[in-house]
């Protein structure tokens, strides 16, 4: 891998990761076009998704912060409750990760794919198409659901939530209904988007725009949902990064993360991640996301249909 394979590829990783459109897909999309792959990706993909993880505390290090905080204070607040239903969403990834994560490895194989298909990208191709069906039902379904309540309901909704305070009067499910109203989500939704998330470790099937697609569905609030899903999959994605160092580690040294490659792609996958996170914030409490469903269609159809017709 050149400096120059590692900045591509940490620019496509750190606005893969945030926009809807899948950055496992993209980086195997760009690995398989330009040739590379190896023990040296392994500690290049490590890299590259803490750069994203990095990206994601610089964005958020406002309520991350308010959270921590909160965590320390007397008895049960909106803080309490956020971090609890952050919990409750990784519990699907969590079983995934333990049980299934290699087994799924090993079936998503690009080369055991190439072998049985012709076509290392076929995977990849079809959840791209299954993440574009997502968007495009997810956004339908919120868009109706706007012409009934109003486009601003949501925004008044989420002011009158903030002005709402507990007292030691209130009862539990009086307590947990207005932390609720406050950060937007209960637990069940929580629970749905975490499930989302699990599934999302499918080649191609986007986790933001997996997790995304569930919390509208779920009726979610726009304006809380940005936030959930990108805080909820930092312990993840750290706890798989761990996991793949203990693999790297195994089988050579530390060398292979101190290579100008994979230094590129953390800082390319950094700044673009920053750039990326603030942008789809912006997207999801403004705009709707078809854009993202129809070039996820037809990037999915290309590497679907490409690599047959080259050959």
């Amino acid at each position: 891998m050149d400096w120059w394979h590692g900045l591509i590829l940490g620019l496509v990783q750190g606005l893969a990761e945030f926009l809807p459109i899948s950055s496992s897909g993209h980086l195997t999309i760009m690995q398989e076009t330009l040739g590379i792959g190896g023990e040296g990706n392994l500690a290049f993909d490590i890299a590259v998704h803490v750069a994203t993880v990095l990206s994601t505390l610089v964005i958020f290090w406002k309520p991350i912060f308010g959270i921590g905080k909160g965590l320390f204070a007397k008895g049960m607040n909106r803080e309490k409750d956020y971090v609890l239903k952050i919990l409750v969403s990784m519990i699907p990834i969590l079983l995934v990760g333990f049980l299934l994560k290699d087994t799924v490895e090993r079936i998503f194989d690009t080369e055991r794919i190439a072998r049985h298909t012709g076509n290392p990208l076929l995977v990849v191709g079809i959840c791209l198409i299954v993440t574009a069906i997502l968007l495009l039902i997810s956004e339908i379904i919120s868009a109706v659901r706007d012409l009934k309540k109003g486009k601003d309901a949501e925004d008044k909704e989420q002011k009158l939530a903030d002005r709402m305070t507990v007292n030691s009067e209130m009862s539990g499910p009086e307590k947990r209904k207005i932390f609720t109203l406050q950060n937007g989500i209960n637990y069940w939704q929580a629970f749905l988007v975490g499930v989302a998330q699990s599934i999302a470790v499918l080649p191609g099937l986007s986790r933001s725009g997996s997790t995304i697609a569930t919390g509208l569905m779920a009726k979610v609030r726009r304006t809380s949902l940005a936030q959930f899903v990108f805080i909820m999959v930092i312990v993840p994605i750290l706890g798989e990064a761990f996991l793949e160092l203990l693999k790297v580690l195994r089988g050579s040294d530390m060398g292979h993360f101190f290579t100008i490659p994979v230094l590129c792609g953390f800082l390319a996958a950094f700044v673009s991640g920053l750039f990326a996170c603030r942008l789809m914030v912006g997207l999801l409490k403004k705009f709707r996301l078809w854009g993202f469903a129809v070039y996820c269609f037809i990037v999915g159809v290309l590497c679907i249909v490409l690599p047959y017709a080259i050959r």
